[in-house]
């Protein structure tokens, strides 16, 4: 029963919202190294496209050993805010809301009620997971490896595409975007009302979409539409939790003291790049054949434990290494390929 409990309380409170706030700030970044060179008379856009190259081959490197990446998907998802970093603050939060609302999802329900015999295929990825489950239990590091390129890749970015988590990372990034331009995150007192609506809102609309997921296939009869329908929940329900997440973030930074306990784990998001690969190296090794092969071995409490175990060796490399150096190993290498050719 503990088990059970701890595993739904770490999916409660980050499945589907942890890529979110990841996808949130990389539209805010974006903006910001945008307005950085823009006020230096550069456009950045060029330079962001090639990020986006270098970005694409961490993720490729990442799928070697961890089938879950989200880098590559992060840099074709990208080109959306090359497309719209001069659009005017309405249109890219129209465009934002439209691709929130899960638009090929709605066109697929409206096909389903027109025709009754609509059913939808085999999921794409599921015959990618199929081919990587034989080599993720019984397979050495360099098939691992392997399989992680050919397969593990499509699967996971097949994965984020039925599952209309491309849309939402979309909308997220036009949102992080539009929060930089509007400076929505410095402590200023319309600021501070807004993320107070944003969290509240948040957690109103949670629950009532959590819900309505949930009892969802009482009520409809067509199994496409159910799933259809889930996804488009899903997704809004991940997104009504992100807004309490960050509301509660960004509230508790100014008006609380948590500001000081947030601040000791800078060191750990200044090194992002190298903590996301070293943490799939890492847990990788653990649970994967090629190395432990501990996942069926432990259960969810020992694996959420290995999970700690993992952010803690992670944290106080992260805290020595900032101390003799200005950022990551990763972002540096990172840093100098980005701006290659420049007189930067």
């Amino acid at each position: 029963m503990s088990d059970i409990l701890l595993a739904s309380s770490v999916s409660f409170i980050y499945s589907g919202k942890a890529y979110a706030i990841f996808a949130l700030l990389f539209g805010f970044s974006f903006f910001i190294q945008d307005d950085n060179q823009t006020k230096r008379g550069n456009d950045f856009r060029p330079r962001f496209l090639w990020r986006l190259v270098l970005l694409a081959m961490w993720g490729f490197i990442n799928c070697m050993f961890y089938t879950g990446d989200v880098l590559v998907l992060f840099s074709i998802v990208g080109l959306l805010l090359a497309a719209t970093a001069r659009l005017s603050n309405k249109v890219v939060f129209c465009i934002a809301v439209v691709l929130l609302l899960q638009p090929m999802e709605w066109i697929g329900i409206i096909c389903a009620n027109i025709n009754p015999d609509f059913t939808l295929s085999k999921k794409m990825f599921d015959i990618y997971y199929e081919q990587t489950v034989p080599v993720l239990t019984d397979g050495n590091l360099l098939e691992t490896m392997v399989m992680g390129i050919k397969s593990g890749f499509l699967f996971s970015f097949l994965w984020w595409f039925e599952e209309g988590r491309i849309f939402q990372v979309g909308a997220l990034f036009l949102f992080g975007m539009l929060i930089g331009r509007c400076r929505l995150f410095l402590n200023e007192p319309q600021n501070i009302k807004f993320w107070r609506y944003a969290l509240i809102i948040g957690i109103v609309c949670y629950f009532p979409l959590k819900g309505l997921s949930e009892i969802l296939p009482d009520f409809i009869e067509s199994k496409a539409i159910v799933h259809l329908v889930g996804v488009i929940l899903s997704c809004y329900t991940n997104f009504a939790f992100l807004c309490f997440l960050v509301g509660l973030f960004v509230l508790s930074y100014y008006k609380t003291s948590v500001h000081k306990l947030q601040a000791k784990f800078a060191p750990y998001g200044r090194m992002s790049l190298s903590m996301y690969i070293s943490q799939s190296i890492l847990g990788g090794f653990v649970f994967y054949s090629w190395g432990l092969g501990a996942s069926h071995l432990l259960s969810p409490t020992a694996s959420i434990g290995v999970g700690l175990v993992i952010f803690a060796i992670q944290y106080t490399f992260a805290c020595w290494w900032l101390k003799s150096h200005k950022q990551g190993p990763l972002e540096y290498v990172w840093g100098k390929l980005m701006w290659i050719g420049s007189k930067r």
